[in-house]
């Protein structure tokens, strides 16, 4: 018997077996419809108190009825497991000839059996990991091909089968779902997911972990289904500490915003680096500007700002210079200057935050006032401690010692005052670094400063300086490697209680201050224990096109591994010179036009500076162009994407203008090629390129 034996049927097919199937489709959607109904029909009149807990309840049942939708091109199970015995004798959910269903959620019938598996069960488990060599217990594998949400074939695997115990055929159904045209948002990859994947998706909470991946692994989408893995394994502690995905722009977020809903979770927010800094209670600012120079962003993205920050907020604490007396009723209680000093001293060593140590001061002096009460031979209880820190001799004489520090004013000083800056940054920072942050035209006040994304963080380092960052129970970090070690912290704290999951790939690194290794990127992070693994085989890129993008690596990135795409079929590619004296734009133009007669998504990627001059062409032509993050449609698939956005997106093929541009666009050869190396690979079915100028001298050897 082969390996994978798939079977087709065709609208007059009479085949049992896949009759059967379908009838079970059409069974487990009617009780998805029915669970649905079931939840619509609850009165909650009956189970709330107040109108508090019906706000409440109606809440969390309008996110079950949306958790519980069934999406009409979206099928509902896409494998089935076949087990030689038992299950579990301690869970005992099989039985020997038993078989489950493997879909995106579970269902069940009216009497509670399941009819379909979610993914994330135990029992799934063997649909992703079990081979020949180690079949779990399977004695065969089912995968089902669908068309339009209608099943239509099936592909079996028989893992108990001794024969061909080495058979390295791969699935053809996978490899049809791998390769089916992109159009629209970014899909999940439930049905897909390879051993390797599987292992980091299913990964603990306890541990964080760093998924380095070169274009095509899938690295992002690992990332997002170990969400919403943890939310199906730890649900009611993530549903207390909350998750987040932070993402590098808005159009990559909107590309991938419909994973998560199409596994059923709801709840997880979406953010970029810049949402984090700028949002929140106390943040009250926006990014409105931009560094000066690109040094100045470098050197306020480096960690040493930190420090600088730390000094800066400990210097408003001023020893006292003279004592306290404190009045209730007829007597006076005094506090000699070096308790108040021993006091203040013993906050500054124990090195708490600002705001926590400025609201421990009171209590601290009152303390020693109640020392001298009890002397006295009063009995003096928590009332009266209370009542002393709220005394208005000592509220002076904290306000005095310990002021409020505004994080914004604070920044808005350094960055503007020269010897305020070099009073906190000396031996930090030398005297060049210092006159690089420095703003040559001062604003006024916070209101009229017109913040970069660096400053931004920078604030968000010192207001958690003044008091601590609420943090979540889980953060997926993408493209990391584009983050400075700011930014890094900024990330880090809100996931210092937490654990994180960590995108990237080094190669694609293209900020100034791109990350050079992932020990230090952690190590800003604040998870420097994470486990770092490594995803080499590419699912998405064909690999004449991974090939040809790979010659970047010695030049760029030199010691990463190249992609190995696993995709059968090579994909279209070509490379054509405009003639001298021709037109670039119309040859661009016509290779956009020669995409559009394929199905699926098509995105025509430029260096930034040329994409107004190609909206025009496509204009005159009679194409009107989509932006990055718009949805594509039957009547409108083309996507203009400037290169500094096209990272994270992928299209069916890709229109490549003018690599010499896109490298010549960057502020160093190698940050341009990085770029180039992002913009080629986001093609899943073909790439064209088309240019005017020499190729880099890297992709002609």
């Amino acid at each position: 018997m082969p390996a994978h034996e798939i079977i087709t049927v065709t609208a007059d097919s009479s085949d049992d077996p896949l009759a059967r199937e379908r009838a079970h489709l059409f069974a487990s959607r009617a009780a998805l419809r029915a669970m649905r109904e079931d939840i619509e029909n609850l009165d909650i009149k009956d189970v709330t108190a107040n109108w508090v807990n019906a706000v409440v309840l109606t809440a969390q049942i309008e996110d079950r009825i949306k958790a519980l939708a069934d999406l009409s091109h979206t099928p509902l199970f896409f494998g089935r497991l076949d087990y030689l015995h038992t299950v579990g004798a301690e869970d005992a959910e099989g039985t020997p000839g038993e078989n489950f269903y493997i879909g995106r959620r579970h269902v069940h019938d009216a009497d509670g059996d399941p009819m379909v598996i979610d993914w994330r069960a135990p029992v799934s488990q063997p649909f992703y990991r079990a081979s020949k060599k180690d079949p779990q217990d399977v004695g065969l594998r089912r995968r089902f091909g669908y068309t339009s949400g209608e099943l239509t074939a099936y592909e079996d695997e028989h893992l108990s089968d001794p024969s061909d115990a080495d058979d390295p055929l791969t699935s053809k159904l996978l490899q049809a779902e791998i390769e089916r045209p992109r159009v629209g948002p970014m899909r999940d990859i439930v049905a897909t997911i390879q051993p390797e994947q599987d292992e980091i998706v299913r990964s603990g909470l306890a541990g964080s972990v760093c998924v380095q991946g070169g274009p095509g692994t899938g690295k992002t989408a690992v990332g997002l289904h170990r969400v919403a893995y943890l939310l199906y394994a730890h649900r009611e502690r993530l549903a207390r500490t909350g998750t987040l995905v932070i993402g590098p722009n808005k159009s990559f977020l909107h590309y991938i915003e419909q994973v998560l809903p199409a596994l059923g979770e709801l709840e997880v927010k979406q953010a970029t680096v810049d949402d984090l800094v700028t949002s929140g209670e106390g943040a009250g600012i926006e990014i409105l500007g931009t560094d000066e120079t690109s040094a100045a962003s470098v050197l306020k993205g480096d960690a040493r700002m930190a420090e600088v920050l730390r000094r800066a907020v400990r210097s408003h604490v001023t020893l006292p210079e003279e004592g306290l007396v404190v009045v209730r009723g007829s007597r006076r209680w005094r506090v000699a200057v070096y308790e108040l000093e021993e006091l203040v001293r013993e906050l500054l060593d124990r090195d708490i935050r600002y705001g926590a140590a400025r609201e421990a001061l009171p209590q601290r002096i009152s303390h020693q006032v109640l020392v001298r009460m009890e002397q006295a031979g009063e009995a003096p209880d928590d009332r009266v401690q209370d009542a002393v820190a709220r005394n208005p001799a000592v509220k002076a004489a904290v306000k005095a010692i310990w002021p409020p520090v505004d994080p914004a004013k604070l920044v808005l000083r350094l960055l503007s005052d020269a010897e305020f800056l070099a009073a906190h940054a000396e031996g930090v920072l030398s005297e060049e670094e210092q006159a690089a942050v420095l703003w040559t035209k001062p604003a006024r006040s916070v209101r009229s400063v017109k913040w970069s994304s660096a400053d931004a963080v920078l604030i968000d380092e010192a207001r958690d300086l003044v008091a601590r960052t609420h943090s979540l129970g889980h953060v997926v970090l993408d493209e990391a490697q584009d983050l400075s070690p700011m930014q890094y912290r900024a990330v880090g704290r809100r996931c210092s209680t937490g654990s994180a999951t960590v995108l990237g790939d080094l190669a694609q690194g293209t900020t100034p201050w791109a990350t050079g290794s992932w020990a230090e990127a952690l190590g800003h992070l604040g998870k420097p224990d994470a486990v770092v693994e490594e995803l080499t085989a590419g699912f998405r890129v064909p690999r004449d096109v991974i090939a040809y993008a790979s010659r970047l690596l010695p030049y760029m990135s030199p010691g990463l591994a190249p992609v190995s795409s696993v995709r059968e079929s090579p994909g279209a590619m070509s490379v054509t010179r405009v003639a001298q004296g021709a037109d670039l734009d119309a040859a661009v133009v016509a290779a956009c036009e020669e995409a559009l007669r394929h199905e699926g998504s098509i995105g025509l990627i430029a260096a930034d500076a040329r994409i107004p001059v190609l909206a025009g062409a496509l204009g005159a032509a009679g194409h009107v162009p989509l932006s990055p993050g718009e949805e594509t449609t039957a009547s409108s698939r083309l996507t203009l994407v400037p290169a500094s956005l096209a990272k994270g997106l992928e299209y069916d093929y890709v229109v490549l203008d003018e690599p010499a541009a896109i490298v010549a666009g960057e502020p160093d050869e190698r940050t341009g090629l990085r770029r180039l190396y992002v913009a080629l690979t986001r093609a899943v079915s073909g790439l064209s390129v088309r240019h005017a100028e020499e190729l880099p001298e890297a992709l002609t050897t």
